[in-house]
């Protein structure tokens, strides 16, 4: 909680702002003002309207009707106010290094001598937010985990770059972190508003909410729904707040199923006919790998089966998901493509019937599945690749951290629906750098440095045996 005393003057004020897009109401009507001290926790399902409205206050969008000024500045715009956004799908240039991507947004380093200065002012920055980085100032970012990349992506918002950051908006900026490393910036962000700066915190992730915010906002339909001191809530208040999406009733949980073992890798990852398998550990010691190496083993073939024996979730949807100059429906239907082929002749008319069933099963938050894909919120084309996935015929589902910025509703809807497609005999290894996920497992594999350290089943799947497996115990 921030000790710093609210200013007279807020860095932003929202009066009745809306923002329209055609017939859909992004948002409407939203007053908001933001002060010094302040950690806004921001929530809601996935098309509630929160990128609209962070938005709207950082300059990337005009509001339709209403205003947004600047009163403790003065300044006619976001930028000029010390706004800064990190969002969740990274905007960093790949074949850049480090501080070549600081300088973009950095216009004060100028001349032929500015890389010195670049590199030490992303050090200081990488060093106050998450200390003992480890990252390498000129270091190409596509030598960078997603991790990695994540960080720096929070550094650079956080750092000076010539003028001090006020107000910084971060948009579930912890979804590729591992526990330790998100708890450095959750302690950064305390401080940071302690200081007198302030934070729009975006997190599905309600624990964090409520260790950072000052005070909670909850969306829906464009719209604030609620609005109190995060003292004010509970978690089931909360969740209920925000309402559900779901459009079917969830599936039963179902008993663990029985069968044979359908894989064996040779590093001792194993599993059964019916069985959810997570790998866990801490972020970047294996994991993602050992799924990539199963994956591509398995469907990295010429010739492509009528009905493929593994489909994958990425959870880096950027990189390795979605398809951005396709449509929402194409995107869905593309691994279902053989099965519903007559003669080589796609049958357009089952495509459309799957993809609406899937789309109201998953509740993907779209009035036209023709639109593009990049029309859908990150949350809403998470949805689209289980959709993608779940729709197939694939025996074996591997799923690469899928939960990224996905709502806490939905991630509900879908750990249901993996239950009871497991129960029908199908077989899921998940990756998570979310430990309650993990707990939700029929048999973990924790990895550590590259190598499974642990494999845990039934009751010995607890928080602490997989700290305990991710960690070197070392004897005095």
């Amino acid at each position: 909680m921030s000790t710093a005393a609210p200013s007279a003057a807020p860095i932003v004020a929202l009066t009745e702002a809306a923002k329209h897009f055609g017939p859909v109401r992004a948002l409407d009507g939203v007053s908001l003002s933001i002060s010094p001290g302040d950690c806004l926790g921001l929530v809601g399902h996935n098309g509630a309207g929160k990128s609209t409205l962070v938005n709207v206050v950082n300059g990337g969008l005009a509001p339709t009707s209403g205003s947004v000024a600047f009163p403790a500045s003065g300044a006619a715009s976001a930028l000029a106010a010390g706004v800064r956004s990190v969002f969740q799908e990274l905007s960093l240039c790949p074949n850049l290094t480090v501080a070549e991507n600081l300088r973009i947004s950095h216009s004060a380093l100028k001349g032929m001598n500015w890389r010195a200065p670049a590199r030490a002012e992303i050090r200081a920055a990488l060093d106050q937010v998450f200390p003992g980085h480890g990252i390498d100032a000129d270091a190409p970012v596509d030598t960078l985990s997603i991790a990695q990349r994540q960080m720096v992506e929070i550094a650079i918002g956080f750092a000076p770059r010539g003028t001090e950051a006020r107000l910084v908006i971060l948009d579930e900026p912890t979804s590729s972190l591992d526990a330790g490393i998100a708890e450095q910036l959750l302690s950064h962000i305390k401080q940071f508003c302690a200081r007198g700066g302030a934070v729009i915190f975006i997190s599905h992730m309600l624990g964090e909410i409520f260790e950072v915010a000052t005070r909670i906002l909850v969306m829906k339909d464009g719209k604030v729904v609620a609005e109190k001191p995060a003292g004010g809530f509970t978690r089931q208040g909360l969740v209920d707040a925000m309402g559900h999406v779901a459009t079917e009733a969830a599936a039963a949980q179902a008993a663990r199923a029985q069968g044979e073992e359908v894989l064996h890798t040779p590093e001792g990852l194993r599993a059964r006919k019916g069985e959810i398998v997570g790998l866990s550990g801490l972020a970047g010691h294996g994991q993602a790998e050992a799924l990539a190496r199963l994956y591509l083993g398995a469907t990295s073939s010429w010739r492509s089966p009528r009905e493929a024996g593994m489909v994958f979730v990425a959870g880096d949807r950027g990189r390795d998901g979605v398809l951005p100059l396709w449509s929402i429906l194409r995107n869905a239907s593309i691994s279902i493509l053989p099965q519903i082929a007559r003669r080589g002749m796609v049958d357009r008319t089952r495509e459309a019937e799957i993809t609406a069933e899937w789309k109201a099963r998953i509740g993907i938050r779209t009035d036209d599945v023709t639109n593009p894909i990049l029309s859908l919120s990150g949350g809403n084309q998470q949805k689209v690749l289980f959709a993608r996935a779940l729709a197939s015929a694939a025996p074996v589902v591997v799923m690469d951290d899928p939960m990224r910025g996905v709502d806490v509703g939905t991630k509900q809807d879908v750990y249901a629906m993996i239950r009871a497609e497991a129960a029908r005999g199908r077989t899921f290894l998940w990756y998570s750098t979310e430990t309650e996920e993990v707990c939700q497992c029929d048999r973990v594999f924790v990895f550590r440095n590259g190598e499974i350290s642990a494999e845990l089943t039934g009751d010995e799947i607890t928080e602490e045996r997989i700290l305990e497996a991710s960690f070197e115990m070392e004897g005095a």
